[in-house]
């Protein structure tokens, strides 16, 4: 039986309520740079410097905007099983335990999306690794960098202290990669089309858009990915760079997932690390799962100390938690931090 509501129980609904719509209300005001300016000014100095359209160009503007740009990828595949991870950031013993789960789980095929080196140890056992488990790899920042001879990482931090400890873990790994490694890293594709089932995946490092942008969950809202598919001309985008997994299915029915990384815990206090399956559904369509990876994290932070790499980075692989790069993270995924 329903509990009758109370007038308490009743002032707090409609109080509750008038709080959502007033802060769903318009304030009359537009972002102009960093200032909040009255509406009709904003909009009155757009009259001024930009264009005027009507709904039929508006339409037509929005139509060539959206349109399909057409990369010319050859689509790999059909498959009904593939596994995809990204990040490996040295993590040749999470690499290691992927390749026997990609067995146990009789995948078609296993593609990485880039990220090879950084943060952990001994760069040149991962590309044996990859070899062995016949991984199809497209480039990341890292790969980018390491084979154009760069003097960092390109990951796209902006915050002092971020750049600080990216500069470290990118000089520790272009002082130890092979340069046969390097060369091979700069023959990689950028992205990779991939039939799974029906369904068209797009593979990339940061969006499609450019290759160390940040697709973060709380700041890709459903209208910009959209639009992106759109341009892209794919059911599904899969994509990593971040370092934390997620997944969302939009009003069009399209999927995006951020497959998150196997190179480093996903700052959530355990010390797993994530990959995507994906497997084609006997109707139609694609099922995503994210899953959680053990590996002897261990023996791998004794490895790290073993070669000097900062402490930050070892208690990130004991603890969960991130420790570095953390001043890139949005709001809402740094209030999930410990620090």
């Amino acid at each position: 039986m329903m509990e009758a509501r109370t007038p308490k129980d009743e002032a707090e609904r409609q109080r509750l309520a008038e709080e959502r719509a007033r802060l769903a209300a318009h304030r009359g005001k537009a972002t102009w740079g960093e200032k909040l300016v009255p509406l009709g000014e904003f909009r009155s100095a757009v009259e001024r410097s930009g264009r005027v359209l009507t709904s039929a160009q508006r339409a037509a503007e929005v139509a060539a905007y959206t349109a399909p740009r057409g990369d010319k990828v050859a689509v790999e595949g059909p498959f009904s099983k593939v596994i995809v991870f990204g990040g490996v950031y040295n993590n040749h013993r999470a690499l290691a335990a992927l390749l026997d789960e990609v067995q146990r789980r009789g995948a078609d095929a296993v593609y990485c999306l880039g990220d090879l080196g950084g943060f952990g140890p001994s760069p040149n056992k991962v590309k044996p690794l990859l070899e062995q488990g016949a991984v199809r790899t497209i480039q990341g920042n890292y790969e980018e960098s390491l084979s154009s001879g760069a003097g960092d990482c390109n990951c796209g931090y902006a915050d002092p202290r971020d750049n600080h400890f990216a500069q470290l873990s990118y000089g520790y790994t272009a002082d130890r990669t092979a340069e046969e490694f390097k060369l091979w890293m700069g023959e990689l594709p950028l992205r990779r089309r991939v039939l799974v089932g029906d369904t068209e995946v797009l593979m990339v490092h940061g969006s499609p858009r450019r290759i160390n942008e940040f697709l973060f969950a709380s700041t890709s809202p459903d209208p910009f990915l959209e639009v992106l598919l759109e341009q892209e001309d794919c059911d599904l985008l899969l994509c990593t760079h971040t370092g934390l997994h997620w997944r969302r299915t939009l009003h069009s029915g399209r999927q995006v997932a951020n497959v998150g990384v196997i190179g480093r815990p996903a700052n959530d206090g355990t010390t797993d690390v994530w990959f995507a399956e994906l497997a084609a559904k006997e109707n139609g369509g694609v099922h995503i799962e994210l899953v959680p990876l053990a590996y002897d994290h261990q023996a791998l932070a004794a490895e790290m100390r073993r070669e000097q790499l900062p402490e930050e980075f070892v208690e990130t692989i004991l603890t969960g938690w991130w420790t570095t790069c953390l001043e890139v993270l949005p709001p809402r995924e740094r209030t999930l931090s410990k620090f």
